[in-house]
C-alpha cells in the first residue's frame, strides 16, 4: 500500500492530550500517487492567473503547474487549499485531486509553483448531518479499514485529529505505521463498517497528570531522523488538543 504525503504528524496524543503535527517546508517533491480506496475528483475549468494582491485563498479550488528543476517535466495540479497555516502565513495546507494525503506548500512564493490559478468553480456546500458522530470520533483511536488489490481489507490504526477548516464533513487523520497527514470522508467510512472507534483501553497515549503543564512546540523547528537514517528539518505548525 503506498501513502504520499509531506505533513507528517506525531499522533501521540488524543482528547486532552497533545499531539505535534510537522510540515517539512525544505523543498519536498511532488509526485502523484493513487488514492488507497477512493477517489474524489472535481472538475476544473478556466482559471484566473493569480496576480498581486493576492487575496485570500483559503477554501479556494486551484490548479498550477509543477516543475522540480531545468532539469524534470512539467506536471499539473488541482486541488482545494484547505487553510493557511498561523505560524508561517506564507505556508497553505493543501489537497490535491484523486490523493488522500495534505501537502504543506508556500503556494504564492514556491518558484517550482508555475502558472497558479485560482479558479472560478465553487467548493460544493459541505454539511454535518451527523454532528454527534463527528464529535464523538474526534480526538479518538481508531481502527481503518481499507481495501486492497485483491479485495481484501487491511485495518490501520491511527488517530482522528480534526475536520479540515473549510471542509467540515472531511477529517484529518494519521495512523501509527504512516505519520502523515491524510484527509478522509470519515463518517462514511464509519456508516459503512470500514471506521472503528477503539475503547480507551486499546489506546496507548499516556494521559497527562492533574496539574500537568506540557510545553507547547508550535512555531518551532525540529529534527528528527528516519527509520533509513535520514535527517529531516521541519516546523511544528499546530498542537491537537
Amino acid at each position: 500500500m503506498n501513502r504520499s504525503g509531506k505533513i507528517s504528524g506525531h499522533h501521540h496524543g488524543s482528547r486532552g492530550v497533545t499531539a505535534n503535527a510537522e510540515v517539512s517546508v525544505s523543498r519536498p517533491r511532488m509526485k502523484k500517487k493513487g488514492s488507497r480506496k477512493r477517489k474524489h475528483g472535481h472538475h476544473v475549468g478556466p482559471g484566473i492567473p493569480v496576480t498581486p494582491p493576492r487575496r485570500n485563498i483559503v477554501g479556494c479550488r486551484i490548479k498550477h503547474k509543477w516543475k522540480e528543476n531545468c532539469y524534470s517535466p512539467t506536471s499539473h495540479w488541482s486541488g482545494t487549499v484547505l487553510d493557511q497555516v498561523e505560524v508561517n502565513p506564507s505556508l497553505y495546507l493543501i489537497k490535491y485531486d484523486d490523493l488522500d494525503c495534505v501537502y504543506g506548500l508556500e503556494i504564492l512564493r514556491d518558484e517550482r509553483v508555475q502558472d497558479l490559478e485560482i479558479l472560478p468553480d465553487k467548493m460544493a456546500s459541505y454539511r454535518v448531518n451527523d454532528t454527534h458522530l463527528a464529535e464523538m470520533i474526534l480526538g479518538r483511536a481508531v481502527e481503518h479499514q481499507f481495501e486492497m488489490g485483491d479485495g481484501s481489507k487491511n485495518g490501520w490504526r491511527g488517530l482522528v485529529l480534526a475536520t479540515a477548516p473549510t471542509m467540515p464533513t472531511w477529517f484529518f487523520i494519521t495512523y501509527e505505521k504512516d505519520p502523515v497527514l491524510y484527509l478522509y470522508q470519515l463518517l462514511e467510512d464509519y456508516k459503512e463498517g470500514d471506521l472503528r472507534i477503539l475503547p480507551d483501553s486499546d489506546d496507548p497515549v499516556k494521559a497527562m497528570e492533574p496539574g500537568e503543564v506540557v510545553e507547547s512546540l508550535v512555531g518551532k523547528q525540529v529534527e528528527y531522523v528516519k527509520e533509513d537514517g535520514q535527517q529531516r528539518i521541519g516546523t511544528v505548525i499546530h498542537q491537537v488538543f
